[in-house]
């Protein structure tokens, strides 16, 4: 079944933005797991000890976050409503890995409320995203 409904210029806008705001989560990702050392001089000792004591499951998690995002993003531009439950996905994980970060971590103490700046954009925008390509399935853009 193709979808009849042309979306606004503004769809494409904003799912090329978004798949290129998941890239950049992917390769924060890499960095974390595979490139964790090349951040030490980035960031104070004590961000730097509370990143390398993460979890396991964490990176886990953060995995499911990005990559679901990056799929979601591809989807979108497909225009799938598989989108949907993709982003879906992402903005649970990113809600569970971004609080976790300011909650369970010890952050906050270790660098103060800017610690704070980034992780709330990144559910912003996961929220934003979610209910972005809800209403480009209302809309009929994706099916």
């Amino acid at each position: 079944m193709s979808t009849s409904i042309k979306p606004p210029t503004s769809f494409w806008i904003i799912a090329i933005l978004a798949l290129l705001w998941n890239f950049m989560g992917v390769y924060q990702y890499y960095l974390g797991n595979f490139e964790l050392e090349s951040l030490r001089e980035a960031v104070s000792p004590e961000e730097f000890s509370i990143m390398e004591s993460l979890p396991s499951w964490y990176g886990i998690v953060f995995a499911v976050a990005v990559f679901s995002g990056v799929l979601a993003c591809i989807i979108l531009l497909a225009r799938k409503k598989l989108a949907v439950p993709l982003f879906g996905i992402s903005l649970l994980t990113v809600l569970f890995i971004e609080i976790y970060w300011l909650m369970g971590t010890g952050i906050m103490e270790a660098a103060g409320y800017t610690a704070a700046i980034m992780p709330l954009v990144v559910i912003a925008v996961s929220i934003f995203m979610y209910f972005y390509s809800k209403g480009a399935a209302k809309n009929g853009w994706i099916s």
